[in-house]
């Protein structure tokens, strides 16, 4: 198992865990609000059956506290503990107990008169671990007449017992249990589809990396051609550049586009004529003007290629110096944006210590006496602060390596930085 299928596995299980962890309890919830629901609903219905059977409905006829006393006696000791009868002005008019609703009556919350349109209840936690369930029903002459006239009020405490509160309880939580359940295994179904997904969008991007990759070689090795190298430049001054940001902190977008415009920053010189470009002599003046109109080429390429946008700060700007004496736009100090500054030094070092076929190539001490010569002018000194003790091992990792050598050290780096 890779890195990121252990974050994903992770991630998923987190997830699949905090999900159980909160609809377990709310299933739980829900399902002894059901529970709780039925048993009312079955009382009501049956409450309303014996008030009808003792005409204890209609309860504002003479003889309405007989009946009621009546309903009342019979209704107690079934599914109620405690039956009581009001009249549609909310006086009382019987009330029977069981042993049991005697022991609780005193513990239920009190309340005023009985006013109320619809039917409701409570669920009430007593003292010693016991629960009752209390409810509330307007009678109406007809039951489905949901606006008629209140002709009186029932109210009625069940005392559940203790194997039916149990049996809610079980069921309760069988129903949690099995969404806890259902909530990891859904974790567990989802895991091998998104690490496929992800493997699938890992194949698609590294092979738009690699066309994207390819194409930044062939300007990249095109340009090379055309200036008599072999294009090892380019890999090894985009390495170099890249480790030099590494302990600069850079990452992300900033280090891809450091190494893109690394490794393009001479872009512009496919449009240099032959004969400025590949003068075996120093150039006249004229002939400088043109060649430096290769950063604006260059710029012109790279601008509006998609990813490649980001290498216009290196190709735009890595002829800039540190004390303003560059060119095109002769900027100072740190307004040449750092990819540029990190790259001067990676591209003088690699320029002093390579074989070209206009002069060999330069040892270490030589080539690093130049740089720090020209720290404050050339180059920014914090970058040089940060290139300064890794330059050794960087000098002795290329010398005397081939382009393959190069290419497989960039491909190192391209692999991380852009997340492959």
């Amino acid at each position: 198992m890779n890195s990121f299928q252990k974050r994903t596995a992770i991630r998923i299980a987190a997830v699949s865990i905090i999900l159980a962890a909160v609809a377990s309890p709310a299933s739980w919830l829900v399902a002894r609000e059901k529970a709780e629901e039925g048993i009312v609903s079955l009382a009501i219905e049956e409450s309303r059956r014996l008030l009808d059977h003792y005409n204890a409905i209609n309860l504002n006829a003479a003889d309405a506290a007989e009946h009621a006393s009546l309903a009342a006696r019979s209704i107690s000791g079934g599914l109620f503990d405690i039956a009581e009868i009001y009249g549609s002005n909310g006086r009382k008019l019987a009330e029977s107990l069981t042993r049991e609703g005697e022991s609780v009556e005193s513990s239920l919350p009190k309340h005023g008169l009985p006013n109320y349109t619809v039917a409701s209840y409570e669920s009430v936690e007593l003292s010693g671990g016991r629960w009752a369930l209390r409810v509330f029903v307007p009678l109406r002459a007809s039951v489905n007449d949901t606006n008629g006239a209140i002709t009186g009020y029932f109210e009625g405490v069940r005392v559940v017992p203790t194997w039916q509160k149990e049996q809610i309880l079980a069921s309760s939580l069988s129903v949690a249990l099995m969404v806890c359940l259902a909530s990891l295994l859904c974790g567990g179904v989802l895991y091998p589809v998104v690490v496929r997904l992800s493997q699938d969008n890992e194949r698609k991007t590294r092979e738009v990396l690699d066309s994207h990759i390819s194409m930044m070689e062939a300007l990249g090795r095109a340009i090379a051609k055309r200036d008599s190298d072999t294009g090892a430049h380019n890999y090894r001054v985009a390495w170099i550049a890249a480790r030099i940001a590494e302990k600069t902190g850079l990452k992300g977008a900033a280090m891809q586009a450091l190494i893109a415009g690394s490794f393009l920053h001479d872009v512009g010189k496919i449009g240099i004529p032959d004969a400025i470009l590949l003068k075996p002599g120093k150039l006249d003046e004229a002939e400088f003007v043109i060649m430096r109109t290769h950063v604006a080429q260059g710029e012109a390429i790279v601008t509006g290629m998609g990813w490649l946008d980001g290498a216009n700060e290196v190709v735009a700007a890595h002829h800039e110096k540190w004390n303003g004496s560059g060119y095109p736009r002769q900027l100072v100090g740190e307004a040449i944006p750092l990819a540029a500054r990190i790259f001067a030094v990676a591209d003088v070092f690699d320029a002093l210590c390579s074989k070209r076929p206009y002069k060999e190539p330069m040892g270490f001490d030589a080539a690093i006496s130049i740089l720090e010569k020209d720290t404050g002018s050339h180059f920014d000194p914090s970058v040089m602060a940060v290139f300064r003790p890794m330059a050794l091992e960087i000098f002795n990792r290329l010398a005397n390596g081939s382009e393959s050598d190069a290419r497989q050290l960039l491909e190192d780096r391209i692999r991380q930085h852009f997340e492959m």
